[in-house]
């Protein structure tokens, strides 16, 4: 029986710096062993071709795919595969949104139609349809594995070409609502608090900071979230972000030379002294005291 990997440890065994610098992969599914799993990969939107049957879950909802599907995964919308057949079949490829840009136009993939929050991500495939995007997945393997000097502008084609045939289609519709929704809420809730971090770069701030952005994230209203969780783990959305918040600047304040004030950026305050009075009321110090 093969080893069952997740989508980043596959990443981090067959990568090579020029592919990685270029900010995109494709593989066939055939790859993975297909057993339940999340995508958790944060830097990498995905797109994936699917045959078999399958089931993807989001927050409170999740979809059946029983036929050819086209489907896409925003890296900070929580989502989770299982899969109901045996044979799985298909590819799917990640990039990351500077692999789209260029510089006659600034492209934003959470803006599309396809990324954006509340969207319906999956798109279920005509025949033909699937045969045509066979074909450019197939035609993306194979350049993929070429030395040609300009590959990677031709397999951005081959993504934009992907893109726009799935706009010119209507979503699948037919989700379906857990049974066990809170308990999903709150793990998936987890997942996104958990893809914050580690912080990377003090010019770059958290995107999520309060219950009500995760709640948007995650499709669902946040009296709904904050419910979920509470009943799942006993805590607050607000205290759990605050907490892991603390984790983390600790974890900068002790193990980097970033100043205070770019700690603070970094972690979504504007000004040092909102950060100052948040670290001594959650931990009885100031972050100065601290270092």
């Amino acid at each position: 029986m093969s080893k069952v990997v997740s989508t980043a440890e596959f990443l981090d065994h067959h990568k090579h710096p020029e592919e990685m610098n270029k900010q995109f992969i494709v593989f066939e599914r055939e790859a993975f062993a297909c057993k339940p799993s999340p995508y958790n990969r944060r830097d990498f939107y995905k797109i994936s071709l699917l045959y078999g049957t399958s089931r993807i879950y989001y927050a409170d909802r999740g979809i059946e795919i029983n036929r050819p599907a086209l489907v896409f995964s925003n890296p900070l919308i929580p989502s989770s595969w299982e899969p109901v057949s045996e044979d799985q079949g298909g590819y799917f490829c990640l990039f990351n949104e500077d692999f789209l840009k260029d510089k006659n136009r600034d492209l934003v993939l959470q803006e599309s139609p396809l990324y954006k929050i509340g969207a319906d991500p999956v798109y279920f495939l005509t025949e033909e349809q699937a045969a045509d995007l066979d074909r450019i997945f197939q035609s993306m393997l194979k350049e993929f594995n070429t030395q040609y000097v300009h590959k990677y502008a031709l397999l951005q084609n081959y993504v934009n070409l992907i893109l726009h045939e799935a706009l010119k289609m209507q979503p699948a519709g037919g989700y379906f609502k857990h049974n066990n929704a809170n308990e999903r809420i709150s793990t998936l809730f987890l997942e996104l608090l958990d893809r914050q971090f580690p912080v990377d770069s003090p010019e770059h701030a958290l995107k999520l900071k309060t219950p009500n952005q995760y709640a948007e994230y995650l499709s669902v209203h946040v009296n709904h979230l904050n419910r979920a969780v509470k009943e799942v783990t006993g805590k607050t959305t607000t205290v759990l972000i605050a907490d892991r918040v603390i984790k983390e600047a600790k974890a900068l304040l002790m193990h980097t030379n970033w100043n205070i004030s770019q700690i603070a950026y970094s972690l979504g305050y504007d000004y040092p002294n909102y950060f100052n009075n948040f670290f001594k009321k959650q931990t009885g110090v100031t972050p100065r005291a601290l270092r």
